[in-house]
């Protein structure tokens, strides 16, 4: 009777830990379906709007001249920034989290954006005459230095300080960096003429209206590379959850993962807000979402950010171009619809729990 009771206990256990397999997500087959995911919204989003386009156009058929224009100068462009942009937004947002172990660090929350937004609303407003190429670039390098001042001060502030209070500490700098921004924002606002003052309002919002091949070109140049560092520090983000005294002992230079999560963060969300405005809760909500599912491991985690950021920015701005055809919604209000009311649902689960 014991060897027969021995005999089937290791099968229960056995039984027990394959279904623990089979519910737990495998990797690549949750990044298949997410770039799958994001190939269909391409293809739905490639053949909707005002101008309906058949499915013989993406294969290169071009039944009139008209489809080839709307397909290739308008279509093509915009949706290869939306996903830049996205992926960018939500990459950036899962890599702060795990930089500074705290669930709700995105580049909004901690003033990224805003001093993005400042940059680009002073260049805008004072540097109104540059046109051209310049111009545009221009604008590029406005974003990333405004971001990119706002991460460094921010993170200066933090490093001041240990443990919680660091967390905490740097919470408080954004939201003083987000007041202070939006106050300055304001004042430009005030300054501005009446053109200046409708693209500040449209821009803030959020919106890929204005997607061109000069911008697009301009998103692949800045933002790949910056996906591209972003995911090398999967494996530092993972070890720096343990503490930084740990990851230290395992060899990881906290430091330098730093230095390079901040000016690859800076670079990315300096050129989304540049490029597309101001989009909120999509570095927030995004990671969010995902890190319930999939937890906290950032190999996984971020590639799976990055696409779905891609997936909900491609989905967003679809529906942005269609649901009030011919004229636009901005894509910045829908994500915010978005996000708020989940995160106002998340607040009542955890209250209903407690």
């Amino acid at each position: 009777m014991s060897r027969a009771f021995a005999s089937v206990l290791p099968r229960r256990r056995n039984a027990g830990v394959s279904k623990v397999r089979k519910a737990t997500p495998v990797p690549v087959r949750v990044l298949a379906a997410l770039a799958l995911a994001v190939l269909a919204a391409l293809l739905i989003a490639a053949m909707s709007g005002s101008v309906g386009l058949s499915p013989r156009v993406l294969l290169g058929e071009w039944p009139t001249p008209l489809a080839w224009q709307v397909w290739w100068q308008l279509r093509l462009p915009r949706l290869l920034l939306a996903a830049l942009v996205g992926a960018m937004l939500a990459g950036s947002g899962a890599a702060m989290q795990g930089l500074f172990r705290n669930p709700l660090a995105d580049p909004t929350l901690l003033g990224l954006a805003s001093g993005a937004g400042l940059a680009v609303a002073l260049w805008i407003v004072l540097f109104d005459g540059a046109a051209g190429a310049f111009g545009l670039y221009g604008q590029f390098l406005a974003g990333f230095l405004g971001a990119l001042g706002v991460c460094v001060m921010v993170f200066t502030l933090g490093e001041r300080q240990h443990g919680q209070e660091t967390l905490f500490t740097l919470l408080l700098a954004g939201l003083a960096i987000n007041t202070l921004a939006g106050a300055m924002g304001g004042v430009m606002a005030f300054i501005a003429s009446d053109e200046q003052l409708r693209q500040l309002s449209l821009w803030g919002m959020g919106s890929l209206s204005h997607a061109l091949w000069s911008a697009t070109l301009g998103a692949l140049i800045g933002i790949l590379p910056a996906l591209w560092w972003l995911l090398r520090c999967a494996r530092g983000l993972d070890l720096l959850q343990l503490g930084e005294l740990t990851a230290h002992g395992a060899g990881l230079d906290a430091p330098r993962l730093k230095r390079r999560v901040v000016v690859a963060t800076a670079l990315g969300v300096g050129l989304c807000v540049a490029l597309a405005g101001i989009i909120g809760f999509l570095g927030l909500l995004v990671p969010h979402c995902l890190r319930l599912w999939l937890g906290p491991g950032h190999r996984l985690l971020l590639p799976a950010s990055m696409l779905g950021g891609a997936l909900l920015l491609i989905v967003a701005d679809t529906l942005a171009r269609t649901l009030a055809s011919p004229a636009e919604i901005p894509v910045g209000l829908l994500t915010s619809l978005l996000g708020g009311p989940y995160f106002l649902w998340l607040l009542l689960k955890r209250r209903t729990r407690c």
